[in-house]
């Protein structure tokens, strides 16, 4: 019998690529999608929509506890991966309990839920949770390791602060063979385009068709450990297959800021982005994270992990995507032509 997983935040970046990697090692996939007014599951299509499907989805949230209990009895999973959260950093300031319910204590239901079905059936489940660098904020030292302790800036990087010690405390408390992987920021072609990476790679295809002309954002000082999203599911895995769960820093080591994003982005479709990004005040953070940078040698010497994609290789396939993308934009818009003129 394959080995079964269960995904919560299953149709997002990150959830995608995780359904990917495990079933192509042979996993039975399960996951956990809200209910909603339109499908949101452009990620993982291909993968809910093959002869057969390749990945089952149920409905559920995390801020529904006994939900999430019967869905951990129906699939009794081996493995539990919690990647669902409000996750948008500067939406969090706007949407404070929401964050906390779904990112915070939507972790402590989901762990609940394990230890009950668990306890239950005798069997174990592993669990594995996203922990995020925005809980060191205001850093103490650089860079960023295990010990380093926490100052977040944000209630998501609050919440996220909870989410990691609740689950710390699920592990030394109950036995649960629970892991938090502290991933510094990862990004890919599958991004939300809210998100600033993005934000920049879709502007700047849009850009070089004539299709925008302006690209708005906030600190372009800000500085990030920036690294693939695709190389980081597979630590969260590798973590999981411990004899011993314990928390582990994924990042590169390398640090870069959203003003050389915007550089590697713009000079790679021959344009300047000086020319093109304006600064707008709605989109500063009432209390900024200046540097993130994060020390990943435990994972490395641990379980064996370490990036496969450098930040120039990231930054190639996000702007090719998004050309891509820009491209179809804009064939329709001169299909349409005629039409909206005649209209």
């Amino acid at each position: 019998m394959p080995r079964r997983a269960l995904i919560t935040g299953v149709t997002g970046q990150d959830g995608s690529y995780l359904a990917e990697f495990l079933i192509a090692k042979g996993y039975e996939v399960h996951g956990l999608r809200r209910r909603s007014s339109t499908f949101g599951t452009g990620r993982i299509e291909h993968l809910i929509f093959g002869d057969p499907p390749q990945l089952q989805l149920h409905y559920g949230d995390l801020s529904d506890g006994n939900g999430l209990v019967r869905l951990i009895r129906e699939v009794r999973p081996h493995e539990v991966y919690n990647l669902a959260a409000q996750s948008h950093v500067r939406v969090s300031f706007d949407q404070p309990a929401y964050t906390a319910d779904v990112t915070a204590v939507g972790t402590l239901r989901l762990l609940e839920a394990i230890r009950d079905v668990q306890d239950d059936t005798g069997e174990q489940i592993r669990f594995y949770q996203a922990s995020s660098s925005e809980m060191y904020g205001k850093v103490v030292e650089t860079p960023q390791k295990e010990t380093t302790p926490f100052h977040p800036r944000s209630p998501y990087g609050v919440a996220k602060v909870y989410g990691h010690w609740i689950t710390v405390n699920y592990r030394e408390s109950y036995g649960l063979h629970a892991s938090c992987g502290i991933l510094f920021n990862h990004e890919s072609p599958r991004r939300g385009e809210t998100f600033v990476t993005r934000k920049i790679t879709r502007a700047a295809g849009r850009i070089k068709l004539g299709l925008q002309e302006k690209l708005h954002l906030g600190n372009l000082d800000a500085q990030r450990d920036w690294g693939f999203a695709g190389d980081y599911v597979e630590a969260m895995w590798l973590m999981l297959q411990q004899d011993t769960p314990d928390d582990y820093v994924i990042a590169t080591n390398e640090l870069w800021s959203v003003r050389d994003f915007c550089e590697k982005t713009f000079s790679r479709l021959g344009l300047d982005w000086q020319e093109h990004v304006e600064i707008d005040p709605r989109y500063f953070r009432p209390a900024e994270v200046d540097l993130l940078l994060g020390d990943a040698t435990k994972a490395r010497t641990v379980v064996g992990w370490q990036p496969r994609t450098s930040f120039d290789q990231l930054v190639d396939m996000m702007v090719e995507g998004d050309l891509e993308l820009a491209r179809r934009e804009a064939l329709i818009r001169t299909a349409l032509e005629p039409s909206l003129k005649a209209a």
